[in-house]
């Protein structure tokens, strides 16, 4: 058994006497430590109603009743304006207001969203049904389109938030999220206008642009439904800032006031639908027509509950479509959860809220309801109201209730303008203000453009593609910043205290902008190079830092081989060295450069490390050993991860090895076998030179101290102090060889 595991070694190359580090078996059972525990976690955490439902108690009951019925009040008129949004029956809008409202509260991890109908997925819903009736004309209804999107999609995020993967959703950046929500807002309000004024005769889903260029044109053409949308609008922010000056005006009243300023949607509604009824009631024609647009016939209750009817070729005609209304319902909700859990105080959990708008969206199905998510401004209003719980969610959908039930005959007169009014007043909230957006030009000027391409693409283009814009343009940055890593060669400092104590520092030579310019930074012993990393070490950034360490040590550091004593056709064809009438000049030049002994490492910033990286570790010490002619000390400081540790040593580094026994190769894509190669100090007998890092075990630690390092790596160092100390030992003493670094013990 032992030879054939000797014979399996050597097939795959691991040799026989390896340093401990840690292993795959260790690592999966401390990522699996009780199965039946973990599972038993897994499905209790699916449903975070049982973590507080037990507390219930009366004081919460109180908060919850209010802010239940506060909400309610506004999401009946919001539901219904929203559904015709979509190009739905209104009807639609209330079906996933209670599906919503009361589905989520089961699920939650946040007691103050509320979860129905929005404006940005009822554009992007109508944009839609648009996209599929262009292509199947008349072949499936509106609200068959509509139940297949929330199906569909549904079942996607449900599995996103089961497979826990809600941290695909930290990929985007808010300011790529506040863009595109800018520009669908502006979207959105554009689109209204022409309803709130009766302006017709084009096509209000058409860019951002051309809707204001043809409202522009066709105001000429206003009609009496002005009377009813520009009164309802202007009532709306009329109380909505009175009520907000007489409670800063009047602290006392700022609870009132805000109840009040809180049924403002309803309080419109109901006046501009009973102006609509004593107006309207005796001025229908023959045609069954009135003077103004008005809702018309609500049917009541649920109609047709039940399985919903999915045609497998409207699942692919909705195919392209599927991707953009994932993308809304996942970030808007997470970033609506997050903003209100951060004001206060308490963690959302990503994959739950996924698992909680998946299974509303699934079972609404059932009640033929439409895509739903977060919305902004009902969360907040929830928030401000009081509640305690994601209890509140059920008496919001009671409200629901009673309007479905006992409400709809009242419906009929609602005039469409003041459901445009409704829209407009609600949507222009989610325009970033201006000191947002110039706090994201302070913070990043980077996703400051981020956040105004979004906003531009969505206004001159669709939402749709100002949402992928927003996620494309966020992907680039990342993929530009993981690719261009930050790194610099950095010197010493000494700061002293009361001219007694001092101790030193590491900062760039460089000017980076925090420390004090005018700090004189020392340049470690001549021979020495600190190097420290500030990004993770990856396969695209790697082949960067590879070429700036190589670069500075051309640059700054003695070429070992005289190039004078070597014939032209002996010297490389990418490297021939001076010309025959400089070669003196340049040998001067570079006698007087110090020879490179070491090379320092700062891993404090590195947190990851992969196969392609190591390599091009290794061929950075290939590349300037064979510009110094002589082995080079390689040493680590900081090392963060025991896996860093593990491929680092597997490389060959940090554990002594002579240099000269190393592989050129760790990670090749092809193996390669012969071939001519460039001659080395590699090449060189070894009885010429004494490897540096072969240096022999250290002592056993003495009794009753620990190493902090393992001392069968002795390259491996627990600060940086210590790996430049121990790197410069070998330069103050020329001549001999550089002893094993001491173990640092505790």
């Amino acid at each position: 058994m032992l030879s054939a595991k000797r014979i399996g070694n050597r097939i795959v190359g691991n040799p026989e006497q390896t340093v401990t580090t840690i292993s795959t078996e260790t690592y999966l059972k401390g990522l699996v430590k009780d199965p039946r525990h973990e599972a038993v976690n897994y499905l209790t955490s699916l449903f975070p109603i049982l973590g507080w439902i037990t507390r219930y108690n009366f004081g919460w009951l109180t908060g919850d009743l209010i802010a239940g019925l506060t909400v309610g009040m506004v999401l009946v008129p919001q539901g219904m304006s929203y559904a015709t949004l979509a190009t739905l029956p209104p009807q639609y809008g209330l079906y996933s207001s209670f599906v919503g409202v009361l589905t989520y509260c089961f699920f939650a991890t946040s007691k103050d969203v509320s979860i129905g109908p929005v404006a940005v997925m009822s554009q992007t819903m109508a944009q839609i049904i648009i996209y599929v009736d262009s292509r199947y004309p008349d072949k499936w209804s509106s609200p068959q389109i509509a139940t297949t999107v929330a199906f569909v999609c549904g079942f996607i995020v449900l599995g996103i938030g089961l497979l826990r993967l809600g941290w695909l959703v930290e990929l985007i950046p808010a300011p790529a999220v506040s863009g595109y929500m800018t520009g669908s807002a502006i979207n959105i309000v554009a689109g209204q206008v022409p309803n709130l004024m009766g302006i017709t005769g084009f096509n209000t889903r058409a860019a951002t642009y051309e809707v204001i260029i043809n409202t522009l044109k066709g105001l000429p053409s206003t009609n009496l439904n002005a009377a009813w949308g520009l009164t309802g609008l202007f009532s709306l922010y009329a109380i909505s800032i009175t009520c907000n000056q007489l409670s800063k005006r009047y602290p006392r009243r700022a609870r009132l006031l805000f109840f009040v300023s809180v049924t403002r949607n309803a309080f419109v509604v109901i006046v501009l639908t009973i102006a609509a009824w004593l107006y309207c009631r005796h001025r229908e024609t023959r045609s069954g027509k009135y003077p103004i647009s008005i809702l018309k016939t609500v049917p009541a209750g649920f109609q047709d509950v039940g399985a919903p009817v999915i045609d497998s070729e409207l699942v692919k005609a909705l195919a392209p479509q599927f991707p953009v209304a994932t993308i809304i319902l996942l970030l808007e909700h997470i970033a609506i959860a997050k903003s209100f859990g951060r004001v206060n105080g308490y963690k959302i959990n990503p994959n739950q809220e996924l698992i909680a708008i998946g299974v509303t969206n699934t079972l609404g199905t059932l009640f033929h309801a439409y895509p739903a998510t977060g919305s902004f401004s009902r969360s907040a209003l929830k928030s401000q109201s009081g509640v305690r719980t994601p209890l509140a969610g059920i008496v919001t959908a009671m409200v629901v209730i009673v309007a479905l039930y006992g409400l709809t005959p009242a419906f009929y007169w609602i005039p469409n303008a003041g459901l445009s009014a409704v829209i407009i007043h609600a949507v222009a909230g989610l325009v970033a203000s201006p000191s947002q957006v110039y706090t994201y030009w302070r913070v990043s000027p980077l996703e400051f453009i981020i956040w105004l391409a979004a906003v531009l693409v969505t206004v001159f283009s669709s939402i749709e593609n100002g949402i992928y814009t927003s996620i494309a343009s966020s992907f680039a940055l990342l993929l530009i910043r993981l690719a261009h890593p930050r790194g610099y060669f950095i010197g010493k400092v000494t700061l002293t205290r009361n001219s007694t104590e001092s101790r030193e520092v590491f900062v760039p030579f460089c000017r980076d902008g925090v420390t004090n310019q005018y700090v004189k930074v020392d340049p470690p012993t001549p021979g020495v190079i600190v190097y420290r990393f500030e990004e993770s070490y990856l396969y695209p950034n790697c082949s960067i830092v590879n070429s700036a360490i190589v670069d500075y040590v051309k640059e700054n550091m003695r070429r070992g081989i005289d190039f004078s004593t070597i014939q032209m056709a002996d010297r490389p064809w990418n490297d021939p060295g001076p010309t025959r009438g400089n070669s003196q000049t340049a040998e001067v030049a570079n006698n007087e450069r110090p020879v490179l002994h070491a090379i320092v490492l700062d891993f404090s910033g590195v947190s990851h490390i992969d196969t392609t990286a190591v390599q091009a570790l290794v061929d950075t010490r290939n590349e300037v050993q064979k510009w110094a002619n002589r082995p080079v000390e390689f040493h680590f400081a900081t090392i963060l991860s025991p896996w860093i540790r593990r491929a680092l040593v597997a490389a060959g580094f940090g554990v002594g090895t002579p240099a000269i026994e190393l592989s050129s190769e760790i990670a090749s894509v092809v193996p390669y076998h012969g071939g001519r190669r460039e001659k080395s100090w590699g090449d060189i007998p070894s009885s010429g030179f004494e490897d540096i890092e072969a240096h022999s075990e250290s002592l056993p630690p003495a009794s009753g101290t620990v190493p902090i390092v393992p001392i069968e790596t002795p390259f491996f160092h627990f600060d940086l102090a210590s790996a430049v100390h121990a790197a410069e030992a070998g330069v103050e003493k020329p001549g001999e060889r550089a002893e094993t670094p001491p173990a640092k013990y505790i």
